[in-house]
Parts: structure tokens; C-alpha cells; sequence
């Protein structure tokens, strides 16, 4: 696999994961927290532990690419924060979709 293919790759999964937990009800996209008789948002708390569970997937993920690609560089804990807050800037979308956008009241 190429550099740039593996960069794109693990960009496109970071942007896909970190809007999940924002445009579905359900935990990881597939399991459903309450019965189908009543079904009811997730929390905010569900989709922020939801997200910190994604953010370690994609980074292991990116761990497992950069492996495949060449060496692993070690990384201090600079670059952890700011994937960190990378990973939270591409999951704008997903919460402006979930809690920004204006529902029709049906009036």
C-alpha cells in the first residue's frame, strides 16, 4: 500500500468514526440501548464514551498502517492531544447533524 493511500485511508476512517456515534441511536452503529417498543436518544454521555472508544480504534488502526508501511515512529504526548483534538474537530458534522439542526415541530 502506498504512503499517501495509507494517509487518505486512515483520515477517511478517523472522519467516518468520529461522526458515528452522532448519526445513529445505536451503540457503535448495532447495538441498540433500549427495546424497539420504545426507542430513545442516546445520551450525551453514551456518545462521548463512544467516541473516546472510536478515537483509541482509529488510532490503533493508524498504528497498524503506519507498521505496514515503514517503521513506527514513537510519539509523546503532544501528538496524542492533538490527534485527540483533531478527532473531536472532525466529529462537528455529526453533532452539528444530531443537536444543531432545526426539526420539524410539525405545526
Amino acid at each position: 500500500m502506498d504512503i499517501s493511500l495509507a494517509s487518505w485511508f486512515v483520515v477517511i476512517l478517523a472522519l467516518a468514526a468520529a461522526n458515528l456515534p452522532f448519526l445513529t441511536d445505536r451503540l457503535f452503529g448495532i447495538i441498540a440501548l433500549s427495546p424497539k417498543t420504545a426507542p430513545t436518544d442516546k445520551s450525551m454521555w453514551w456518545r462521548l464514551l463512544e467516541l473516546l472508544v472510536l478515537y483509541f480504534v482509529v488510532g490503533f488502526a493508524g498504528r497498524l498502517v503506519e507498521g505496514r508501511t515503514g517503521d513506527v515512529f514513537t510519539q509523546t504526548w503532544e501528538f496524542y492531544a492533538i490527534a485527540a483534538v483533531a478527532f473531536i474537530v472532525l466529529a462537528y458534522p455529526g453533532f452539528a447533524y444530531c443537536y444543531l439542526r432545526k426539526r420539524n415541530s410539525g405545526i
